[in-house]
C-alpha cells in the first residue's frame, strides 16, 4: 500500500519537478517517478512516508499552475470494499463516525491510522463492493465541521489480485493491527467503547476539576486519551452535574480515577468533610442484568471490590430521563476497581443488546433506533432524544392496538408493586398499558397485556416487556424471549396478508423469523374485524407487525376513491 498516484498533473511537469518537492518537503521515495499524460506514480519505502506525502501534498501543493492530487495507487482489480478516510475533524466522536459509516453499509472493520497531522485517518472496509464505491461516492469532498473529508480506495488484500499467480491468496484477511495514538478522533484506537462512562460529580467541585482556564481537564482529556464533557449547564441550581467520558474501559477508568482524586484533594483544601462517593449513571435498560438474579452481580461486586453499592429507585426514572444512579461507596482504589466490574457488566449487556437490534433493525422501515431512547446516546441529556419521532411518516402516526400474550406467572413483575412498574412503562413508552381479566384468557397460564399506541409507543412498550420477562428469569439464560401477539385487520384484507395460495404470509414468515398465522373460518368481530397471530422473538414480532400494517395502508390507499377530471367518482370495491 506504498505505491501513490498523483493527479491533475501538469502536461509541464517533469521528474526532476517531483523529485524536488519530495526533497523539500523531506519525504522519501524508493523509486523513480513515472511521470505520464496528467498523472504520475512514484513507491514509497513504507507506508508512513506514503501517509505523510498524502498529508502534506494532496490539495495543498502546487506545480506548474495546477494543485496536485495525491492518494494511494490502487490497481481496479484491488478496488474493492477498503477505503481510507483522511481530514477528519479533530476531536470528533466515535460513536459518530461509526452512524455516518453505517449509512452506506455493513462496515466490517474501522481502523485508524497514525498520522502526524492534527486530522484523524480511518482505514474501513465495507462488506460489499457497491458498499464502499456508494460511501466513496457520497463522503468524498463531503463538509463536516468546516472539514471537506477526502476518500479514496486502498488495496484490498482480501479482492482478487491481478494475475494468475497470486490466485492462492484470495480470501486471506488483512494483516496488520489497528493504530492509535493520533491526536484525533480523541486519540482513541480502535476498541474505544461505544458506550461511555457517565458520572454525577458535586457542583462546587466542578471548577476544580476544570482548573484555570481548563488547565485541568485539558490535561485529564491528554493524559487519559479521552474526551470530557461536563455538562454545567444542565440542571440549573443542582446539587450534582453529569460528566461524560469517551474513551476505552481503560481511558474512561483512569480519567474517573483522576477525578476522584482531584475531587478528594479539594474537598481537603476547603474543609469538605462529607463523604464523596462515586456516582455513575446507568439507563435502566442495563441495571437489571446489573444487580443480576437475587442480586447476585452487585454482590459479588461489592464483595469482590471492597464497596458498598446503592442503586436508585426505578420511581426516580422520568421519561426525560431513564438513567438510574449508581452509588458506590469506599476508598479511591476501592471505587474505580468497582467502576471498571459495573461497566464491563453494562458494556456487555449493551453490546449484546446492540447485535441483536443490529440483526434485524435494517429491516424495520424508517425505524431510528438513536431516537427511540432504549439505548444511551453519548450527548449531553441522555433520553432527550425519545420524544422524537421514530418512525418517518407525515403527521401523527395511527394508533394501534396489540394484545401480547405473557405467563400468567409474570402479571405480577409487569406491574410492579402498587402499580409503579406499569404506570413508568406505560409513562416512558407514551402508551396505554393494561392487564387483561384472567377471565378474558383461554389458555390459564398466559395472560394478556393489551398495548395501544403509535408504532414508536408499540416498539419500545414491547421491547420493555419483553426485556422485563429476561431479566426476571421467566425464560433461562440461554433461552431467547419469545411471545404471541395478536392484531387485529379488516376482514376483506386478510386476504392480502395470507396472499394467493399463502404466498404472502410464507414471505412474511421467511423475511421475519416470525411465525405468523391467519386461522381460517374466523367469525369477525362487531367491526368486522378478524385476528392475525404472531409468534417469535422481540425483533421478528416487530418486524412482521410493520410488515402486515404496511399491508393494511396499502389495501386502504388503494380503497380510496381516486378523483378524475370529467368522469364520475368510481363506485367503492365490495368486500
Amino acid at each position: 500500500m506504498n505505491k501513490l498516484y498523483f493527479g491533475n498533473v501538469s502536461a509541464e511537469a517533469s521528474e526532476e519537478d517531483f523529485e524536488t518537492i519530495f526533497e523539500q518537503w523531506k519525504i522519501p521515495h524508493s523509486g523513480p517517478f513515472l511521470v505520464k499524460n496528467g498523472y504520475a506514480f512514484v513507491d514509497c519505502p513504507d507506508e508512513k512516508a506514503a501517509m505523510k506525502a498524502i498529508d502534506v501534498l494532496s490539495g495543498k501543493v502546487e506545480l506548474h499552475g495546477k494543485v496536485l492530487e495525491v492518494e494511494h495507487s490502487v490497481p481496479k482489480r484491488q478496488r474493492s470494499c477498503k477505503l481510507q478516510i483522511r481530514n477528519i475533524p479533530p476531536h470528533m466522536q466515535w460513536e459518530v463516525l461509526d452512524g455516518m459509516l453505517a449509512q452506506y453499509g455493513a462496515v466490517e472493520s474501522c481502523e485508524q491510522v497514525n498520522t502526524d497531522t492534527e486530522t484523524a485517518v480511518v482505514n474501513v472496509r465495507y462488506g460489499a463492493k457497491d458498499q464502499a464505491r456508494l460511501a466513496m461516492e457520497k463522503l468524498n469532498e463531503s463538509m463536516m465541521e468546516n472539514y471537506a473529508l477526502k476518500v479514496s480506495f486502498i488495496p484490498d488484500e482480501t479482492a482478487a489480485p491481478e494475475g494468475p499467480s497470486a490466485g492462492g491468496r484470495r480470501g486471506y484477511n488483512a494483516r496488520g493491527t489497528s493504530r492509535s495514538g493520533s491526536p484525533s478522533l480523541g486519540a482513541r484506537p480502535k476498541m474505544q467503547s461505544d458506550i461511555p462512562l457517565r458520572i454525577l460529580v458535586p457542583t462546587q467541585f466542578v471548577g476544580a476539576i476544570i482548573g484555570k482556564e481548563g488547565a485541568t481537564i485539558r490535561n485529564i482529556t491528554k493524559q487519559t486519551h479521552s474526551k470530557i464533557d461536563i455538562h454545567r449547564k444542565e440542571n440549573a441550581g443542582a446539587a450534582e452535574k453529569p460528566i461524560t467520558i469517551h474513551s476505552t474501559p481503560e481511558g474512561c477508568s483512569n480519567a474517573c480515577t483522576t477525578i476522584m482524586e482531584i475531587m478528594q484533594k479539594e474537598a481537603l483544601d476547603t474543609k469538605f468533610t462529607e463523604e464523596i462517593p462515586l456516582k455513575i449513571l446507568a439507563h435502566n435498560n442495563f441495571v437489571g442484568r446489573l444487580i443480576g438474579k437475587e442480586g447476585r452481580n452487585l454482590k459479588k461486586i461489592e464483595q469482590d471490590t471492597e464497596t458498598k453499592i446503592t442503586i436508585s429507585a426505578l420511581q426516580d426514572l422520568t421519561m426525560y430521563n431513564p438513567e438510574r444512579t449508581i452509588t458506590v461507596k469506599g476508598t479511591i482504589e476501592a471505587c474505580a476497581r468497582a467502576e471498571e466490574e459495573l461497566m464491563k457488566k453494562i458494556r456487555e449487556s449493551y453490546e449484546s443488546d446492540m447485535a441483536a437490534m443490529n440483526l434485524q433493525s435494517n429491516l424495520i422501515p424508517g425505524l431510528n433506533l438513536n431516537a427511540l431512547g432504549l439505548f444511551p446516546s453519548g450527548a449531553p441529556g441522555m433520553g432527550h432524544s425519545i420524544i422524537l419521532s421514530v418512525y418517518s411518516q407525515q403527521g401523527h402516526p395511527e394508533s394501534e392496538t396489540v394484545h401480547l400474550f405473557i405467563p400468567a406467572l409474570a402479571v405480577g413483575a409487569i406491574i410492579g408493586k402498587q402499580g409503579q412498574h406499569i404506570k413508568q412503562l406505560s409513562h416512558f413508552a407514551g402508551a396505554s398499558i393494561k392487564i387483561a381479566p384472567a377471565e378474558d384468557v383461554g389458555a390459564k397460564p398466559h395472560r394478556v397485556v393489551i398495548i395501544a399506541g403509535p408504532p414508536e409507543a408499540q416498539f419500545k412498550a414491547q421491547c420493555r416487556i419483553f426485556g422485563k420477562l429476561k431479566e426476571e428469569n421467566f425464560f433461562g439464560p440461554k433461552e431467547e424471549v419469545k411471545l404471541e401477539a395478536h392484531i387485529k385487520v379488516p376482514s376483506f384484507a386478510a386476504g392480502r396478508v395470507i396472499g394467493k395460495g399463502g404466498k404472502t404470509v410464507n414471505e412474511l414468515q421467511n423475511l421475519t423469523c416470525a411465525e405468523v398465522v391467519v386461522p381460517r373460518d374466523q367469525t369477525p368481530d362487531e367491526n368486522d374485524q378478524v385476528i392475525v397471530k404472531i409468534s417469535g422473538h422481540f425483533f421478528a414480532c416487530q418486524l412482521a407487525q410493520r410488515k402486515i400494517q404496511e399491508i393494511l395502508a396499502q389495501v386502504k390507499r388503494q380503497q380510496q376513491p381516486k378523483p378524475t377530471s370529467g368522469a364520475q367518482p368510481p363506485q367503492p370495491r365490495r368486500k
